[in-house]
């Protein structure tokens, strides 16, 4: 009787060393869907002032409204999305490894690109320092520095990573497509919604349209991600060749 050196008793971890990964991206898929109708009614109830002074006084009034506000959830949705690019580079690097690298780099640089811009909690002591100024001389530096911090959230840094996620998406979808693993509906949900993503929301009216209308196909996109990563067992077709 001969013995082998390759242990295969565990097709699981021999043969999908990948599944893990898989049951991740698909709980932060969820969670991102989660938080996503949360920031639409806190922007309905509470919508972000539109002055420096406005700002400061909301964070007095509120300081988690105040964080609410300006994209704490978003902040949160980005660090969730890195385990839902990396589950799909997993799934998806048979079908073309050099766009997967290329995707998942993208949304790693949007990622740092966004924390870079966010600046809820600069905000939120600068309100207090604002609240507790003892002299009339000191209020008008702290508004200075306010208004500064609002032209750096929605600034250069801001559309960057906005973009560049638009543009990670629709690269992984369009590998979908030529991929077993998701479906064609998967794949072009995705890529309408990396295409709607490509305006960002500061460009005017219609950033913020084309942002807003980017959200339909970009939660259908994530409910089929979230679906097919946390189905039992691990990813079964992942071994079989290429459409052609």
């Amino acid at each position: 009787m001969s013995f082998s050196n390759n242990d295969n008793s565990n097709p699981s971890k021999s043969t999908y060393p990948w599944q893990t990964l898989h049951k991740v991206g698909g709980v932060t898929a969820l969670a991102v869907l989660v938080l996503i109708p949360i920031q639409m009614v806190v922007f309905f109830i509470w919508p972000p002032p539109s002055s420096v002074i406005e700002w400061f006084r909301l964070f007095q009034d509120n300081a988690l409204v105040g964080l609410l506000d300006m994209d704490l959830l978003l902040i949160v949705d980005y660090l969730l999305l890195i385990g839902v690019f990396s589950a799909l580079w997993a799934s998806l690097r048979r079908a073309n490894e050099s766009l997967m690298a290329i995707a998942l780099i993208l949304q790693l640089v949007a990622t740092a690109s966004y924390l870079a811009s966010t600046v809820a909690f600069e905000m939120l002591s600068l309100s207090n320092q604002y609240a507790t100024a003892v002299t009339d001389a000191e209020r008008p530096l702290f508004l200075a520095a306010g208004q500064a911090m609002l032209v750096t959230w929605q600034g250069t840094a801001f559309d960057v990573s906005y973009v560049l996620s638009a543009l990670a998406t629709l690269l992984i979808s369009a590998v979908m497509l030529r991929s077993h693993l998701f479906s064609k509906v998967t794949g072009y949900v995705g890529l309408s919604a990396g295409v709607l993503m490509l305006v960002p929301p500061t460009a005017g009216l219609i950033g913020v349209f084309f942002s807003l209308l980017s959200l339909v196909p970009l939660v259908i996109w994530l409910a089929l991600i979230a679906r097919r990563l946390l189905r039992s067992g691990p990813l079964e077709r992942d071994r079989l060749p290429l459409k052609q």
